[in-house]
């Protein structure tokens, strides 16, 4: 009888096969993994079964074979009116709940008619200032039974606030709404930015919206702990684990403090996470936070099992998403959604093939949606439960995830809670760190992208995207507020704005203040400003790290011959090539700009960082101050068309046309013309090298780059 071969017998096997060549591959979060894996490489680690604590393996018994995940999109746009036939057409064709999208405006407490928003008005999301917008957002959706989930934080208590009344005045009350609403500030300190109060009474929102729901919304959701953004923002598998479970934990015991019991209200905590393109390790990344959430919650003392459940939502990855290529994204999106479902989400939303450039068309959005009805009804995946339980592989790293991220968590309880830890700037730093060398990684090649760094076609076929008119949208948002004013009992609604601050200052329940301010008509921003009055505005101004572009591409040849530029340029002005990264309008992600400030600070070239959300006229001045000669405008949230010719004006007017300006991050090339003629002088869309745009810059400023792969004599040549 033949011996059965052991994992000795293997690696000579293998190695013997690969002629002895290494087969380990390292991951972001410095995770050697083994070709091979076996029982061994999980012994210690038990999962238990679906159903059952400590739920690694899910935390319904039955699931996806009882009832499948709840599909959703994230979606919003423009007008009240055109989200809600957007809406409408999606339910139609077999999406299940709703998931808003805000504009940038909405989310940092403007109404679409104050002046730091010329820009921003339904440009990345639905532009929200009335109930009355609430109502038109929802017109023949039925809230009594319609799921509804609401990606807010800064704004949150308006937001909630025109929720609760638009379903009052449609004839739903508040005991019958069912949903989520995010409301997790502690990660927008971090990484997305959109807060608009500093961390202590950010957090006493949070504490007020879960007392709220906990006595009057039995059925919604009164938090979604999101580790989706700080994936987004580049942080590794356990850092998004660690810091999310740590924020859970936080809103948990403020929670506790205010004197709720845990178990009235972590029933309904729910979670948001991240899936990108390692997909076994995104698996083992929901399987291990199920874990984690457990191990906190029994901490705490919850009794009830449901308490110690971890329910998640998932997004397929924006930033794995490419302008190159751009249907290869329907690949990666349909990739990342089966490591949502294999590792046992609760609900899912699927990006479109657009949203690396644009927000998504109704063919795209068609598209992505599609995707996980046929993962549903086509693949088999629903009918059995955890399919992949039991795979050495994916328990070795679930158990390996549980251990890295508890060692991250107690770092965050040795610095007093997440709070604390996120005043200190570690997680933020961190996060940005991880990014920098992810970019990196992809920049040389090293992290493979098809179509950006491997396998890229000449020339990029056009594709059609959604474009948005920003002035006409504003101008119908100014005319319903003013309508809105025209017709309120302003008496009343002053009375309840002036609640809502003295409850601000004397420990009334805010979103409760908020709820009647809202029933009297007064606006988001009214409603912000009553309470900024007392909490004040939170700022911010970039700090990225330095050195991980330095100490990757120490020996590359093309470094040498950019870093060689910048010192030529520096001899020439007799200082440093002076760079602002700017950020303008009321966007707050700043991977991008964080990424080129840290990149072209390692090649020597003087960067300033901008504040973020600043106006055009903030920018100008801050170049101005310090003497700039190029500013970077980085845009994610498609204001590049308002915004950043508005700065080349000002420049003109200025006398300074001499200062280059350079565009950045998520811009269709449809659009690349229109800003080629309103003077930018540089375009650099995602997927874009760093190093080659330094080097382009420097072509700008004057000096005669080499092209890309020829050496310096062969230019002179």
């Amino acid at each position: 009888m033949t011996e059965k071969p052991t994992p000795a017998d293997w690696k000579a096997l293998a190695d013997k096969e690969s002629k002895g060549r290494d087969l380990t591959w390292s991951t972001p979060e410095g995770f050697d993994i083994k070709p091979l894996y076996t029982e061994a490489d999980h012994a210690d680690f038990d999962p238990g079964l679906p159903g059952f604590a400590p739920f690694t393996r899910g935390v319904k018994a039955s699931m996806y074979a009882g009832r499948p995940w709840t599909i959703r999109q994230y979606a919003g746009f423009s007008t009240a009116e055109e989200s809600n036939a957007f809406y409408r057409r999606n339910l139609a064709m077999g999406q299940k709940g709703l998931s808003v999208a805000f504009d940038l405006a909405t989310h940092r407490g403007y109404d679409s008619d104050h002046e730091r928003v010329v820009g921003d008005v339904g440009k990345a999301g639905v532009a929200i200032d009335t109930v009355a917008d609430m109502q038109v957002l929802f017109d023949q959706i039925p809230l009594d039974t319609m799921s509804v989930s609401m990606t807010m934080n800064g704004a949150v208590i308006p937001v909630m606030a025109f929720y609760i009344v638009a379903g009052e005045r449609s004839g739903v009350p508040a005991e019958k709404l069912s949903g989520t609403i995010q409301n997790d500030i502690l990660k927008e300190f971090m990484v997305r930015n959109t807060y608009i109060y500093p961390p202590e009474p950010s957090m006493r929102i949070v504490a007020d919206i879960i007392a709220y729901t906990s006595a009057n919304m039995p059925k919604f959701n009164s938090i979604s702990i999101s580790g989706y953004h700080m994936h987004e923002a580049g942080a590794t598998a356990v850092q998004e684990l660690a810091f999310t479970i740590a924020d859970g934990k936080e809103y948990a015991e403020k929670a506790m403090a205010t004197g709720l019991d845990i178990d009235a209200f972590a029933g309904r905590l729910s979670f948001f996470f991240g899936i990108g393109m390692n997909f076994f390790m995104e698996i083992a990344k929901l399987r291990a936070a199920r874990t984690l959430w457990y191990k906190v919650m029994d901490g705490l003392g919850a009794q009830s099992e449901r308490s110690k459940m971890l329910r998640t939502h998932c997004q397929t990855s924006g930033v794995s998403l490419q302008e190159q290529d751009p249907y290869n994204n329907v690949m990666r999106t349909t990739i990342e959604a089966m490591a949502a479902t294999l590792g046992g989400t609760q609900s899912l939303h699927t990006n479109a093939l657009d949203e690396a450039i644009a927000l998504p068309t109704d063919f795209s959005a068609r598209i992505a949606r599609n995707t996980q009805l046929v993962l549903q009804e086509e693949s088999g995946i629903t009918n059995v439960v955890d399919p992949l339980g039991g795979s050495h592989y994916i328990e070795a790293l679930t158990a390996t995830l549980v251990e890295e991220a508890e060692k991250l968590m107690a770092e965050v309880d040795a610095a007093g809670g997440m709070t604390a830890y996120v005043a200190t700037g570690a997680p933020k730093a961190a996060i940005e760190r991880a990014a920098a060398e992810k970019q990196t990684s992809v920049d040389k090649a090293e992290t493979v992208i098809v179509g950006v760094n491997k396998y890229r076609k000449e020339t990029e076929d056009p594709i059609e995207t959604l474009d948005i008119d920003n002035a006409k949208v504003r101008k119908g948002q100014i005319a319903r507020i003013e309508r809105v004013r025209a017709e309120r009992d302003e008496a009343a609604c002053q009375a309840a704005l002036k609640a809502l601050t003295a409850g601000c200052s004397s420990g009334g329940n805010v979103l409760e203040l908020a709820v009647e301010a809202a029933r009297q008509d007064a606006t988001l921003g009214e409603i912000s400003m009553a309470m900024e009055v007392v909490f004040g505005r939170h700022d911010a101004t970039p700090k990225p790290v330095t050195g991980v572009y330095k100490s990757a591409y120490e020996f590359d040849r093309r470094w040498a011959q950019v870093t060689d530029g910048v010192d030529a340029v520096e001899r020439r002005l007799g200082r440093k090539p002076r760079i602002m990264v700017a950020k303008m309008g009321q966007d707050g992600h700043d991977r991008g700009a964080n990424v080129i400030a840290s990149a072209f600070s390692d090649m020597g070239f003087e960067v300033i960082s901008g504040p973020l959300f600043q106006t055009p006229q903030e920018t100008l001045a801050s170049a101005l101050e310090v003497d700039v000669d190029v500013i970077g405008a980085s845009s994610l949230a498609a204001g590049h068309k308002t915004l950043i010719p508005e700065l080349i004006r000002l420049l003109k007017e200025a006398g300074r046309s001499d200062i280059k300006v350079t565009a950045g991050g998520v811009i269709p090339a449809s659009d690349y013309e229109f800003l080629r003629e309103a003077g930018v002088q540089g375009i650099y869309g995602p997927g874009s090298n760093v190093v080659e745009c330094a080097a382009d810059i420097l072509t700008l400023l004057g000096h005669n780059m080499p092209p890309a792969g020829e050496d310096l004599d062969e230019a002179a040549e």
